[in-house]
């Protein structure tokens, strides 16, 4: 069930992000759970970091505040995501 709940909470998280985050990102349904997923871990990663200032690889929970740190979270990945394959003009 656990695996379930990652997977909603990223497609939540990342279409959210998406619909948030300017331009287009692309990826269809696949990438946007896979940037939502990715998301859950950066921005519980963060969360954790900030509260207890311990850096532990954890992700957020299926609730409002753990959708929200998710969100966040994807809304990051995107923007590093863009750097990185940015083309050079």
């Amino acid at each position: 069930m656990n695996l379930i709940a990652w997977i909603i909470l990223g497609l939540i998280a990342g279409a959210i992000a998406k619909a948030i985050y300017p331009g287009d990102q692309g990826g269809g349904i696949l990438g946007t759970i896979i940037l939502g997923i990715i998301g859950a871990f950066v921005g519980g990663s963060l969360y954790t970091f900030l509260t207890t200032g311990a850096l532990n690889l954890t992700a957020a929970s299926l609730s409002f505040g753990g959708i929200l740190i998710a969100v966040l979270g994807a809304i990051v990945a995107i923007f590093l995501w863009g750097l990185l394959t940015r083309r050079a003009a």
